[in-house]
């Protein structure tokens, strides 16, 4: 760990904290210090990330007072968040007080949804129960990284992966000034998107070679999305969102549908895309429509347009658990850390999967 900023994992044994786990690995600049699971403390990681196996070695879980032991022993930490909302906040709230208390400064960035809204109320809304550490709100920022250059906070909030899709779609034609506010989206995810244990909507027999919809126009991340499109472009949107559950296990397809104000063509679209987004490392414009297996396991994102009269459509396509979660994550603290943007996160991702 010379010269490498400690990195901890909190949420054990999920698919984003897997994703996770496997970036800082590979990541130049982070060295893994610790994962928790409280529900599994001691126990070796390699049994629930078999595919890391053979570079975690004898590294085990820990509880949640050896994380808060690391965190007021290291001066600094790179902390990601990856436990359930309703319990995350809480959890930040304990090991942010364990690093005052020891004058250490951890830098939080959580890919939960418990710092994605400004105020408790906004996101007892939203999750129907009261907000783990009010408090804290003010110390979090969130947006797509693409989407605020610079977070005024110490700690980030990372949007959901559908947010992340939707948003990097949206945003330029909503700051571009062309369309009008009133925005139609359907959305296609993967399984993994709905976490590890197996439930209805994500067992394999049920969803394999099938797609259907869930949650049409009453979507949790609905509000959220409205809320950061907001925030990036000062524009008070109408989002209707469709959600789709797809035979696949990782990435999202979003296709967003809005009026023109004034004619225009798929060129000017895509042109308009790609000055928006000259600056940004991990979004790509395309001329051809974006695949789901292009982007899988990668921090990329790929867009494209198409125009009809006054009708225009962007189609997006990103990695749920790694654009949408843990790449998105890990772009955000290289940001704190004022590493480069692409630090760990530009390795070769498997094609044909």
């Amino acid at each position: 760990m010379a010269n490498k900023i400690p990195a901890i994992v909190l949420g054990g044994t999920g698919y984003v904290s897997g994703e996770l786990i496997r970036l800082i690995l590979g990541h130049p600049d982070f060295a893994l210090a610790g994962i928790l699971s409280d529900s599994s403390p001691g126990e070796v990681a390699g049994k629930s990330f078999p595919h890391l196996a053979g570079v975690l070695g004898d590294v085990r879980f820990k509880s949640q007072a050896d994380i808060a032991a690391l965190i007021a022993k290291e001066p600094t930490s790179a902390v990601f968040c990856a436990a359930p909302h309703g319990a995350a906040a809480a959890l930040i709230d304990n090991l942010l007080k364990a690093g005052e208390a020891a004058g250490t400064k951890p830098r939080f960035v959580d890919i939960s949804a418990d710092f994605r809204y400004a105020t408790q109320e906004a996101y007892q809304a939203v999750y129907k129960h009261p907000h783990g550490a009010p408090e804290r709100l003010k110390q979090f920022t969130c947006a797509v990284p693409e989407h605020l250059k610079t977070a005024p906070t110490m700690h980030v909030a990372h949007p959901g992966c559908f947010s992340t899709s939707i948003l990097l779609a949206s945003v330029p034609l909503l700051a571009s000034g062309w369309i009008e506010p009133t925005l139609f989206v359907s959305g296609v995810t993967g399984s993994t998107g709905s976490g590890r244990k197996p439930v209805e909507g994500t067992h394999h027999p049920t969803r394999h070679s099938d797609l259907y919809s869930y949650g049409a126009l009453g979507h949790r991340h609905t509000p959220e999305i409205t809320a950061l499109a907001k925030a990036a472009t000062g524009v008070d949107a109408d989002y209707s969102f469709v959600p789709h559950s797809g035979p696949f296990a990782r990435g999202i397809h979003a296709t967003v549908q809005a009026r023109l104000k004034s004619p225009r063509d798929a060129a000017a679209v895509t042109a308009k895309l790609r000055e928006f987004y000259a600056g940004a490392p991990f979004v790509r414009v395309l001329d051809n429509a974006p695949r789901v297996k292009d982007v899988v396991a990668s921090n990329y994102a790929h867009l494209s347009a198409a125009a009809n009269g006054r009708t225009v459509a962007v189609m997006s396509v990103v990695d749920n658990l790694n654009k949408g979660a843990a790449g998105g994550a890990v772009q955000w603290m290289n940001r704190l850390f004022d590493l480069p943007e692409t630090s760990g996160l530009t390795a070769p991702a498997a094609g044909w999967t």
